[in-house]
């Protein structure tokens, strides 16, 4: 979608003024993978006007293949407009202050996705096919969408989900848990987090989301400032859990963060990296996009994030990542790590 980022704090009500940019979980994921070295193909549906038109333009220069999207003369390019802040997750007793989400996407072009619009071209050859439940709530030919494409199929690519819980876009929001619980057991990988799971599924810690989840091969759990722990199935079926604590960043705005956490996850999963490493690099990925106002931030360079993922934890405890770390240098307590 177009995003709308306020040009200055306040609600929706009182700001006179927008900055227009881009914004969507699975086009963020696929800009931060095309400009960390990967090949990344972006497949949806926008509509034949000028937003659409900036949509592609801009995904298409940070890298992604655009060949595959659809454009729709018939419906619009979906928008929406954003405050700065964490996104309300639902949970009672949810601290106040939350950000404003409005969105303007009911009969969009994407949402007119149907599995018969699958271009069988677009998926062939593909390492990771990454989906989110965003999608799913979207319309039911889009939940159809997401059926098909985590159905488990012999020689099917690894299946990656992220849960993306927005309670406001299910049009029956008694309907979303179900939904998406279903869909994330049909994946390889699924990302949550675990606030989400507290607010969709009454899921509380790490070890009752993996109960709830034995599915997928690997299971990440978001945890916020704290870190992130992943459940990794091993070849006689027990778990491996890792936990890795995230880092201390000056944040700016924490919207995108996920996606990019997931894109450095990936990343570092194509690249074969242990387990411990994939964390630490979606650690640094959502970092990058913390410090920046809009979902999109420069990503460190693969040596800079290589050198910072592969500190002992004691110096990886002293990073202080502030506007700027990805090019100007990090900044730290105890460690300095030049630019690349």
């Amino acid at each position: 979608m177009v995003t709308f980022l306020p040009s200055r704090p306040g609600r929706l009500a009182d700001v006179p003024s927008f900055d227009r940019d881009i914004g969507g979980a699975e086009s963020n994921v696929a800009c931060a993978l095309a400009r960390t070295g990967h090949t990344a193909r972006w497949v949806s549906r926008v509509g034949t006007d000028g937003f659409g038109d900036h949509l592609l333009a801009t995904i298409a220069g940070h890298g992604v293949d655009v060949s595959h999207v659809q454009r729709d003369p018939r419906r619009p390019t979906g928008i929406y407009f954003r405050t700065a802040g964490e996104r309300a997750t639902g949970v009672a007793g949810e601290e106040p202050g939350r950000a404003e989400v409005v969105y303007y996407r009911a009969g969009s072009a994407a949402s007119a996705m149907t599995p018969g619009l699958l271009d069988a071209d677009a998926l062939r050859g593909t390492r990771i096919v990454h989906l989110t439940g965003i999608t799913a709530a979207l319309s039911d030919g889009c939940l159809d969408v997401l059926r098909t494409l985590t159905r488990r199929t012999p020689g099917r690519p690894l299946v990656s989900f992220d849960v993306n819980y927005r309670v406001s876009l299910w049009r029956d929001p008694a309907q979303g848990p179900g939904v998406l619980l279903d869909l994330a057991r049909g994946c390889d990988l699924v990302f949550v987090g675990e606030d989400e799971a507290a607010a969709a599924w009454d899921l509380h810690g790490p070890a009752a989301v993996r109960a709830a989840l034995p599915e997928p091969a690997t299971l990440v759990i978001k945890q916020g400032a704290e870190g992130a722990t992943v459940y990794a199935r091993q070849e006689d079926g027990t778990d491996t859990v890792t936990t890795a604590p995230a880092l201390a960043v000056e944040v700016v705005a924490p919207v995108g963060a996920g996606d990019a956490f997931a894109a450095g996850f990936l990343s570092a999963t194509l690249r074969a990296l242990p387990v411990f490493a994939r964390i630490r690099h979606g650690h640094l990925m959502a970092a990058a996009s913390l410090t920046v106002p809009g979902d999109l931030g420069t990503p460190p360079s693969r040596a800079l994030a290589d050198g910072l993922a592969a500190l002992d934890s004691a110096d990886w405890g002293t990073l202080r990542l502030g506007p700027g770390w990805t090019t100007d240098g990090v900044r730290t307590a105890r460690v300095e790590v030049p630019a690349q």
